[in-house]
């Protein structure tokens, strides 16, 4: 018998090796991707390193400094011992301080056993996903969406049922498209406003149009992605899920972090707010997966949400005037089609009168990808190809950089438009 397994293994041990051991990769990890907007800004990193002028507008992260007091608030908890475990999903000082935003912002009354914390938004919506998807469950994801909400959905073994939104509309869900896509095995719906990556806010009206039509049936559960509530401009509100259908409450996960109205992606701190039923269960998740987010996130993203709020709408003003130097020059290009962006820090740019066109080494761009990567080697700029998001053929750039560099993008994304030649 011990002969046997020599043998055995012997067989195996070269083809596992000639094939880079990927050959025992699971099947579940193998159908998910590496997130676009990361690796195009390791690519720019890459280039820039070798001495390339690369401005980059591929990654969604704000380029203000995070506020002194949050800074403090971490030192002090380091050198207070706060320096241990916490309990997996938080501890009592950050889901103290996530009760009092919700009262704060949304008006929303939610006890401790209703807050669940972690390591960034993206682990929320994992571990909520996780908790509640069984093989064959649907998932319903409006596009453009965020990259990472469809591998999340399979990879947890979930479907995803992907809705449209236009150009025309505002790249604002259609209710009846949604109810249209809905059926038995509709698990959860996933919203996101303001979203990544047009900018689009719901409205007050659609958003609770969205939540009558997703609450109709009695076994599905709605996700509203809120990390960029305060990003907005010109007068735009942004309104929370549970203000809009509190009858849904036990159905219902409000998702918000402190990584993009505060500056803190590397903190890695993002929460939600639901039913106690599913928190306990993506506590469990948590606790079998990564444990507890840093304790000294934890304190900081505390300190965050209950201190000075005074430089958010500093910032949003700033945002704002970003926003505003990036359109004007965008579309001073007739090859490109650009939106309104009412929220978040990103254009998502139509370039089909790009597809097709010959670049100056008359090579022909045949996709959105294509474009990006011509944009870059051309222009020394990093935008995102709209393929990721799950809508071509369009790129999506942010403008949270600093004036100078951000209007000099641009111009440089004009002119490499311009250098195009028609098919």
């Amino acid at each position: 018998m011990s002969d046997l397994a020599v043998d055995q293994s012997t067989d195996i041990a070269p083809s596992t090796a000639s094939s880079g051991g990927e050959a025992i990769l699971s099947n579940r990890v193998r159908q998910i991707r590496m997130s676009a907007t990361i690796a195009m800004a390791e690519r720019a990193a890459t280039l820039k390193h070798a001495g390339k002028d690369i401005i980059s507008l591929a990654l969604g992260e704000l380029d203000f400094a995070t506020p002194r007091h949050v800074i403090d608030a971490a030192h002090n908890a380091a050198q207070n011992g706060f320096t241990r475990y916490t309990a997996p999903d938080g501890a009592p000082i950050v889901k103290e301080a996530v009760r009092e935003k919700l009262r704060r912002d949304n008006s929303l009354v939610y006890g401790t056993n209703e807050i669940h914390v972690a390591a960034g938004c993206k682990q929320v919506i994992y571990n909520a996903l996780a908790s509640t998807i069984n093989p064959g469950d649907e998932v319903i994801v409006f596009s453009p969406y965020w990259v990472s909400y469809v591998d999340m959905v399979e990879f947890c073994g979930g479907i995803p049922r992907v809705v449209a939104t236009d150009f025309e509309s505002g790249f604002l869900p259609d209710p009846a498209a949604l109810a249209k896509s809905m059926s038995h095995r509709t698990k959860w719906v996933l919203l996101n406003s303001p979203n990544n990556p047009t900018g689009a806010v719901y409205p007050r009206e659609l958003l609770a149009q969205l939540a009558a039509v997703a609450g109709a049936s009695p076994n599905t559960l709605i996700l509203s992605d809120e990390i960029y509530e305060h990003l907005v401009f010109d007068g735009n509100t942004s309104t929370s899920l549970g203000t809009i259908a509190p009858e849904l409450r036990d159905r219902s996960l409000i998702v918000n972090g402190v990584s993009k109205s505060y500056a803190m992606t590397g903190w890695r701190i993002g929460f939600a707010a639901g039913p106690e039923w599913l928190i306990r269960s993506m506590a469990k998740v948590q606790s079998q997966t990564a444990g507890n987010a840093s304790s000294i996130s934890q304190a900081a993203a505390a300190a965050a949400m209950t201190g000075d709020q005074n430089f958010i709408p500093i910032w949003r003003s700033a945002l704002q005037r970003r926003r505003d130097a990036a359109l004007e020059i965008l579309r001073g290009s007739p090859w490109l089609r650009v939106p309104q962006v009412p929220g978040a820090f990103y254009i998502f740019v139509d370039v089909a009168r790009c597809i097709g066109a010959y670049t100056p080494q008359r090579r022909i761009l045949e996709t959105d990808l294509d474009f990006a990567d011509y944009i870059l080697d051309e222009a020394g700029v990093a935008v995102v190809a709209g393929g990721a998001f799950g809508a071509s053929p369009y790129v999506r750039l942010s403008f949270a950089l600093d004036d100078q560099r951000l209007r000099e993008a641009c111009r440089r994304i004009v002119v490499a438009c311009d250098s195009l030649a028609s098919g």
